[in-house]
């Protein structure tokens, strides 16, 4: 008898988790792209503010270690010599249209799938290293920023796990069950992570300013 294709060997719809599933998944891309947009659309501009006043405070500036606008003025803050939240304004265009894509029904090619798998992965390698310089190098928070932190550690696990259940990343079905079943915990587990980073860090400025 032949072997079954890949196809064959995928689940239904019904079968898949429900994120993975074209409407959700599609919902999910959408929110979830249109809520880093927007973040990433403030901080331009303020930038843009900054620029024509660079002594102004903007609206995210609350204290000496919470201020988007001194993050604004360093060098981490353009490392491909423009502002970082110009890729967001384009990056998650990408994902929001992808999002609509899906919930007109359309079906999308396995390089496609791919491409936007490598651009989560970067996207959370770049988020991976905001984190550490705001946090450890810097010592300053921007809450913006942080918003698409927020956004783009989900945005990549559900990438991965779709991708996972589709076929897409060649992988033994116990790997895909496992991905789908535990990745809010997965994403819970690293925004504790995050969280406690912080905490500890910025501790004494958190009791310090309670006092």
């Amino acid at each position: 008898m032949p072997s079954p294709s890949v196809s064959d060997r995928l689940p239904t719809d019904q079968a898949l988790p429900v994120l993975a599933r074209p409407r959700p998944f599609g919902w999910f891309l959408v929110i979830a792209g249109a809520v880093a947009w927007l973040a990433s659309a403030t901080l331009v501009l303020e930038r843009l503010h900054l620029y024509t006043n660079p002594g102004a405070k903007v609206s995210c500036d609350f204290n000496t270690w919470i201020s988007c606008g001194d993050v604004m003025k360093t060098q981490q803050a353009a490392i491909f010599g423009f502002p970082n939240p110009f890729i967001g304004l384009v990056t998650f265009v990408v994902v929001i249209t992808t999002g609509v894509v899906l919930l007109a029904g359309a079906s999308l090619s396995r390089w496609y799938w791919l491409g936007l798998q490598l651009g989560v992965t970067l996207g959370l390698a770049l988020v991976g290293w905001f984190w550490f310089q705001a946090v450890y190098v810097l010592a300053i928070l921007c809450p913006y920023c942080m918003v698409v932190w927020t956004v783009m550690i989900p945005l990549f696990v559900w990438v991965s796990v779709r991708n996972l259940q589709h076929g897409v990343i060649p992988a033994p079905r116990a790997v895909a069950r496992f991905a789908a079943d535990w990745a809010w915990v997965i994403v819970g587990l690293v925004y504790l992570g995050v969280i406690a980073s912080i905490f500890f860090k910025f501790m004494h400025l958190i009791f310090s300013s309670n006092a």
